[in-house]
């Protein structure tokens, strides 16, 4: 898993390189993204848990800047498709697909090339195998992140640091969950209404 994290962030980076300035998150714009990330689970769940996963996002900024500061930033909406989800456990290594249709990002004004975010999630997963080991085939995945975008001229990609939390929310007793924390790495692109 490390080294497809690796190669990934590689290919990545050496893409932002070649690129120079870029569109930026603009109310009314979209953003279309091919994202994947990886991690490993943390204190407050279940441990020694790995997941990978890899999906789809689309977005739609919906509001102008707002708030002072360094506060500054624009609302954007977003929905996640997750055809690969992950999940290595001790006793078994569960595959499934995910949704995610709440996702809630603040992006921040643009600093040269980087457009810095914050963003609140959330989605269900399905699995082939109880995750965690003994509990449930549907979970609930809310999440938190922060990073950024590095904009190019014509396609962006993004780097973030991302808390994720698997749980079946009482679906099965027992209920202990998994705390993960991930690295997630994504290339995409906003278009659209880009006024200035």
């Amino acid at each position: 898993m490390r080294f497809s994290i690796l190669g990934i962030a590689t290919l990545l980076a050496a893409s932002a390189i070649c690129l120079a300035q870029s569109a930026d998150p603009e109310q009314g714009g979209t953003e279309v993204q091919l994202w994947a990330a990886g991690g490993h689970s943390v204190s407050g769940g279940r441990l020694n848990i790995g997941v990978f996963d890899a999906g789809l996002r689309y977005g739609w900024i919906l509001t102008g800047p707002h708030l002072p500061g360094i506060l500054r930033g624009r609302f954007e909406y977003a929905l996640d498709v997750v055809p690969a989800f992950v999940v290595f456990q001790p006793l078994n290594t569960a595959y499934g697909f995910s949704f995610s249709p709440l996702g809630l990002k603040w992006n921040f004004e643009r600093h040269g090339n980087l457009s810095p975010y914050l963003e609140l999630g959330g989605g269900v997963l399905f699995t082939n195998h109880d995750v965690p080991t003994f509990t449930n085939d549907i979970n609930f995945t809310p999440s938190a992140a922060l990073g950024t975008h590095i904009l190019g001229a014509k396609y962006n990609w993004s780097v973030e640091l991302r808390y994720l939390h698997i749980s079946n929310a009482g679906l099965a007793a027992p209920n202990p969950g998994i705390n993960t924390v991930q690295v997630r790495l994504g290339l995409g692109k906003f278009s659209g209404n880009h006024r200035h």
